[in-house]
């Protein structure tokens, strides 16, 4: 009867919400949860920002949650699956088995959800269908299409009119119905001629019903006169007398159980026909049969609403239709008329005294109407203060911000909290939702609130990209160095989300351009590490300090080569930045290039005249960092540049970078570096040479690149460590992988063996 669009509950919404506790301590990492949902679109990569405010793993997981479902039934779902059930799928399954648990006790009603919880589930969700089938569908298609069903039955079960030498016996049956002479009727009427129809298609039922002859009609019925036979207009008994207003004659019809909801060939019900030919006694005997038969599972009223028929809906009421009366999904007339957006039926039903509870209120907000929104808060009337809040809180989501004006002006309190700790105002900030705060900061709204972290509506708006909320705050006295939690300011987050557009704005409104967080971090080191550009040169541009240092005395540039942005780094360069500072670690951008193996960095870095051979805390030089990665190209660029003095630097613990070539497996970097005069058989602290270090990793191919080599001098077999261990002992001595092999390669160069 009604369209399935209109009735989406929020199932997943609720299932995630009687499940939150099982939730929170069920999932062990919130971090890869997260991942998941920035994967799949649901939160934004600035979620994981915000998450890293909390400390604890509950904390962050009871944050996520509510997150969820502030979002929506999308976005609950789509946590369930695919999210949850790659994350936690132990976790997934017993949520899984609880909605199955659910749906198989009440059909499916909850079919939303269990098509994503038990997605790969087929044969479960077939059963399903078929059990429900057999519970309700045949049921219910049976009652609701039993006059289509009667008909055609009919069709192939009447005889058809006299032949014309009879032609005048059966015209005078129907006028013996007509006129209500049942002894002529009696005498000629024979056993088959009881659902005989005229060229009309209409049986004596009809005719005898039209002109309300009772006695004829109780007959009929008697002797098996069909009741939900058809004419040629989809008309059956009753509607003839409903529409001829015999009011008896329906009364006889209803009590021998006519079909009050058959539609004619115009889709109306016998209702509507006493309805519209104002037959009040007749409308209200079958207002009262269907209260009686359906107790409200069926209602004209809810049909009435459907189609928008106002006047039909006033006279219902007036003849005793039960204005909030639920059908069989649980909604009242008002919630189809919402939905459907129909003024003036909706007013009607309002007038009528139709209560305007939650469940119309999100119809209301689903249909995304704010005419009709208005209409309902013309007529509100006890609604409770946290149903207020709640619709306070859509219309911000949804900007529907004639809404949200008239809900403040309805006494909604506009600094109420919500349950992730957001006012109406820091929620239209953080989604962007111009038109809501606007109307919010007009109306009054505090711009002293702040989120759980300690973001400002300010921070949320910038975050968001919003220029005009932006530039309104401001103008309204908003301090454009106000602090969050972490000392992090409106203009460390335009940096950290790219808002370029909002840094000029707020530079001009006084922002501190070098404003430092609690860990030392102002905005350009922000931009630096993100890697965001477009607001690094505005940055830039208004003379930021392109060396300051952070609290691992790291500058923007430390950052942007260990992101490996080379633009980030040559606009930085290009600005100044000091290519041989130094972080606390006495680590330079070179060292971090080398790290990274970022070759067109230390190009750009070389270029500079960055220090290739400086070292470290460690007493590494880029080449020892480089040697480790086995990059090749880098090795041989540091080595040019210096002009092979560094090929033999050693580190605090004495190593060169051919010992962590070796150390490392990196063959091909071995012969590089012996090829640039690297000293073969040098020692570290423990007194290994590289080819110790070989063997004791377990490299068989540096083992031969370092035994093979021939120009020069040559590796030493014989060299003994600080545990008196040859090479050879070594590798006896470890049981690594290539152990074997290494052991006989040795044996043989040392004629140990053949």
């Amino acid at each position: 009867m009604h369209s399935t669009s209109l009735f989406t509950n929020p199932y997943a919404v609720e299932v995630l919400q009687t499940k939150k506790e099982e939730l929170v301590e069920g999932i062990n990492n919130p971090d890869h949860l997260l991942n998941w949902l920035i994967t799949n679109g649901i939160f934004t990569p600035e979620k994981k920002m915000v998450m890293s405010y909390y400390r604890t793993r509950i904390e962050k997981n009871s944050r996520v949650l509510d997150i969820l479902v502030s979002q929506g039934e999308r976005a609950c779902r789509l946590f369930f699956y695919p999210c949850l059930k790659q994350v936690e799928p132990n976790l997934y399954n017993s949520v899984r088995r609880y909605v199955s648990d659910i749906n198989e006790s009440i059909g499916d009603a909850r079919r939303q959800l269990v098509g994503y919880l038990l997605e790969k589930d087929k044969d479960w969700i077939e059963k399903s269908k078929e059990q429900h089938k057999e519970k309700t569908d045949i049921p219910r298609q049976i009652k609701r299409k039993r006059g289509i069903i009667e008909k055609v039955k009919e069709t192939q079960s009447l005889p058809a009119a006299k032949t014309k030498k009879d032609h005048s016996d059966t015209v005078s049956i129907f006028g013996a119905a007509a006129k209500g002479d049942l002894s002529n009727l009696e005498k000629m009427l024979k056993e088959n001629d009881i659902n005989a129809v005229n060229s009309s298609n209409e049986t004596l039922l009809h005719i005898a019903a039209a002109n309300g002859q009772i006695a004829v009609m109780e007959y009929l019925i008697k002797k098996g006169a069909k009741l939900e036979v058809k004419d040629s207009q989809g008309k059956t008994p009753l509607h003839r007398a409903a529409e001829k207003g015999q009011d008896d004659a329906v009364k006889v019809l209803l009590q021998a159980g006519a079909y009050i909801y058959s539609l004619d060939e115009a889709a109306k019900t016998p209702l509507h026909l006493a309805a519209q030919n104002h037959h009040g006694p007749t409308l209200n005997r079958i207002l009262k049969e269907e209260a009686k038969r359906y107790r409200n599972q069926h209602n004209f009223l809810h049909m009435a609403a459907l189609k928008d028929e106002s006047s039909l809906a006033q006279m219902l009421l007036k003849n005793g239709a039960s204005v909030d009366a639920k059908d069989e999904k649980g909604q009242s007339a008002l919630s189809y008329a919402v939905s459907r957006g129909f003024e003036t039926t909706v007013k009607v039903l309002l007038e009528a005294g139709a209560s305007i509870d939650s469940n119309v209120l999100d119809v209301a907000f689903d249909s995304n109407n704010q005419s009709i929104f208005q209409i309902l808060l013309e007529y509100f009337k006890g609604l409770s203060p946290d149903t207020m809040v709640s619709a306070l809180f859509k219309a911000v989501q949804k900007n529907l911000h004639g809404i949200v004006a008239a809900l403040v002006d309805k006494g909604t309190d506009i600094n109420v909290y919500n349950e992730m700790g957001y006012t109406p105002l820091l929620m239209a900030c953080e989604l962007g939702k111009t038109e809501s705060a606007e109307v919010l900061i007009e109306k009054g709204a505090s711009l002293k609130e702040k989120t759980p972290s300690s973001d400002t509506a300010l921070h949320l708006a910038v975050q968001a990209g919003a220029v005009a909320i932006t530039s309104l705050l401001l103008r309204k006295g908003m301090n454009a160095n106000i602090t969050n939690q972490g000392d992090q300011t409106p203009l460390h987050i335009a940096a950290f989300h790219n808002k370029e557009a909002l840094v000029d704005i707020l530079i001009n409104a006084g922002a501190k351009i070098n404003a430092v967080t609690k860990e030392l971090v102002t905005p350009l080191h922000i931009a630096s590490q993100r890697g965001n550009a477009d607001v690094a040169q505005k940055l830039l541009q208004h003379k930021a300090n392109v060396n300051v240092k952070d609290k691992q005395s790291k500058t923007p540039l430390h950052l942007a080569t260990e992101l490996g942005d080379c633009a980030m780094v040559e606009l930085l360069i290009n600005s100044n930045a000091d290519v041989n500072v130094t972080d606390r670690e006495k680590k330079a951008p070179l060292h971090m290039a080398a790290m990274g193996n970022y070759l067109n960095i230390v190009k750009l870095l070389l270029a500079k005249k960055a220090r290739f051979g400086a070292k470290d805390m460690d007493g590494c030089t880029p080449m020892h960092y480089a040697s480790i990665k086995g990059n090749a190209e880098i090795v041989k660029l540091l080595l040019m540049e210096g002009k092979n003095k560094h090929v033999d630097d050693k580190n605090i613990w004495r190593k060169t970078p051919l010992h962590l070539a070796a150390e490392h497996g990196h063959s091909d970097l071995i012969n590089l570096l012996l090829s640039h005069g690297s000293a073969i058989n040098a020692l570290d602290n423990n007194k290994d040479t590289p080819l110790h270090c070989a063997c004791k990793a377990g490299h068989f191919n540096s083992v031969n690149s370092l035994v093979s080599w021939s120009q020069g001098e040559r590796a030493n077999l014989q060299a003994t460590n600080s545990l008196r261990k040859t090479p050879l002992q070594v590798a006896e001595f470890n049981t690594t992988e290539n152990q074997a092999q290494i052991v006989t390669f040795l044996k043989k160069k040392m004629f140990i063996t053949k």
